[in-house]
């Protein structure tokens, strides 16, 4: 059997300047809790804002009989 090499789907956020890193925090916590998101990238722009890039993993069914 051939094993295949992991496929991903990706979704960034965007947070402006004034968001605390609490509010950020329950955002992201929600969104792993609840859709199976995790970090992949965390960016800070010297202007304050955060862009926060998150992954998943895509599961692809194979027919078996």
């Amino acid at each position: 059997m051939q094993q295949r090499a992991a496929t991903w789907e990706y979704w960034e956020m965007a947070f402006p300047r004034g968001t605390s890193r609490e509010a950020a925090r329950v955002m992201l916590t929600g969104a792993a809790e609840t859709d199976h998101w995790e970090l992949d990238q965390l960016r800070l722009s010297p202007d304050g804002r955060r862009t926060v890039r998150l992954r998943r993993r895509v599961y692809r069914m194979m027919r078996t009989a």
